[in-house]
């Protein structure tokens, strides 16, 4: 949601020019892979992180612009919620230091936010989901003050035609309703971008969706919600309900949600982009003046405006990127899988495995996913069930053994991890030419998580738990339990070395 919108009404002409503009971008985006105009390799990710704003007592803070203004730095920008921030990284190339590096710049930045923040009782938290968010904190006043919010709220209130509705079942049960989108703002993510060739795009991406249930697995942070402990990674449920425009009749019928997993594996980066037009209404029509055929007519790079903005409103757990920089066109694949936090070790030890995962598992002569049938939503099911139990999930893989009994098989995520993805993302890193010493340091964050079956949600749920054992109140116990979560943070040590208990 990041392109810049002027709140405007629209009619049925703008939606009618809109289509058409879509049809015309998609038209220049096929003529730029055919020609062959993307960036060369250059190696480049990128690191966004959406973050809380919580008080002394652990209450979330509805005060960004004000923390913003303290802040003062182009990194750190609003996000849907008063009570949400935005940092940025700037790109880097994934080699040598490069997890050191984002490591210290990420620990500089934060910490110095943090200070500006709590001089006005706001600190910055790193969470997937705020343990003491209550639902009536989620309401339209609540959002930033931001015409593309408002804009978006407001077309996706009308899709829908009626309240947004929030059921999920997990250790406790959660059903309420909204009038707004606001609940969506609960949800803060690391998202992890690579920049790829278009003919890397379709194994990369196809190797990020394969990989999303085991990145839960180890990186869940996000068991509470609205005061009930509800899945080990909530967010994605409760971004697919609070997002959804369909009614229960478009349901019904077998209509895809605006935020899905997927269903297919994919041979084109256009894949993506195409059935993004195909299958969902665009919830923003405005158009640019640019012409993408003229501009390619003429030896120019269009910027896709219409296409990006669109592109932008459809939730894909792992989406596809177009962008321009210093004139030349670029494809990324966007992760949004993982919750933010809970250390600046944590995260960078999550973007170890994603980035050294993914490259393993794309350069495989065979990769998994082919052994993976979408067909059986495998794939899809290994993502819903790493949600629900994190770390103690049993996920479905396909059995190295190329001989008999070669297949699919259930196994422990832990197992699995360490087993088998943690010398695959090891081989990755060295691909890319990151320092040994950088890979192993982060990747035994993830091997230590599976040993001692710890992550930020197991620690969450433990800690809570530990504090209603001692008397407290649901309430107090979540507040404690958010209160001992940013004090530990703050120490930098990764969660996995976390003493379980609301009190130091």
């Amino acid at each position: 949601m990041g392109e810049k919108v002027v709140a405007a009404g629209f009619d049925l002409s703008d939606r009618q020019r809109h289509r058409g503009k879509l049809r015309q971008c998609l038209e220049g985006l096929a003529r730029l892979l055919e020609d062959s105009r993307f960036d060369r390799p250059r190696n480049l990710m990128g690191l966004e992180i959406e973050l809380n704003l919580a008080g002394p007592d652990g209450a979330p803070r509805m005060m960004n612009a004000e923390v913003l203004e303290r802040i003062a730095s182009r990194d750190f920008q609003t996000e849907l919620g008063q009570f949400n921030l935005e940092v940025n990284v700037v790109p880097h190339r994934l080699r040598g230091r490069v997890l050191d590096r984002l490591a210290e710049e990420l620990g500089t930045g934060l910490g110095y936010a943090d200070r500006r923040a709590r001089e006005i009782g706001a600190g910055i938290v790193m969470i997937g989901i705020l343990p003491t968010l209550a639902a009536d904190d989620l309401v339209l006043g609540n959002l930033s003050d931001v015409d593309r919010y408002m804009r978006l709220n407001d077309e996706m209130v009308a899709a829908r035609g009626e309240n947004f509705t929030i059921d999920i079942d997990g250790v406790e049960r959660l059903t309420c309703a909204f009038r707004s989108i606001a609940p969506e703002s609960a949800c803060t993510s690391v998202q992890l971008h690579l920049q790829v060739t278009p003919g890397r795009f379709a194994a990369v991406w196809n190797a990020a969706q394969a990989i999303a249930a085991a990145q839960i697995a180890v990186g869940a942070n996000s068991p509470f919600l609205f005061g009930r402990e509800l899945w080990r990674e909530s967010r994605p449920p409760l971004f697919v309900q609070s997002t959804d425009t369909r009614p229960p009749e478009l349901k019904a019928q077998g209509v895809r949600p605006r935020t899905w997993f997927g269903e297919r594996w994919i041979t084109d980066a256009f894949d993506l982009f195409e059935e993004n037009v195909r299958y969902f209404p665009p919830l923003l029509p405005i158009c640019g003046d640019q012409d993408p055929m003229r501009v390619l007519d003429a030896g120019g790079v269009p910027s896709l405006q219409e296409l990006v903005l669109h592109n932008g409103t459809v939730y894909r757990w792992n989406r596809p990127v177009y962008d321009v920089a210093g004139g030349v066109p670029h494809l990324r694949v966007e992760n949004r899988v993982l919750p933010a936090g809970p250390t600046v070790v944590d995260v960078i030890a999550n973007t170890a495995f994603y980035y050294g995962l993914v490259r393993a598992l794309a350069d495989e002569p065979r990769p998994g996913w082919t052994r993976l049938p979408f067909a059986l939503a495998v794939a899809a099911d290994n993502f819903e069930a790493a949600c629900r139990h994190g770390i103690d999930a049993t996920l479905r893989w396909p059995r190295r053994s190329r001989g008999v009994g070669a297949g699919i098989t259930a196994v422990p995520a832990v197992q699995l991890v360490r087993e088998e993805l943690l010398p695959l993302a090891a081989a990755g890193l060295d691909a890319w030419g990151v320092e040994p010493a950088d890979r192993d340091r982060y990747l035994k964050v993830i091997e230590e998580r599976c040993r001692r079956r710890v992550n930020g949600a197991s620690w969450q749920a433990a800690t809570y738990h530990d504090a209603l054992t001692s008397g407290l109140e649901r309430d107090a116990a979540l507040a404690a339990t958010t209160r001992r979560y940013c004090e530990l943070a703050r120490t930098g040590e990764p969660v996995h070395t976390w003493p379980v208990g609301a009190e130091g």
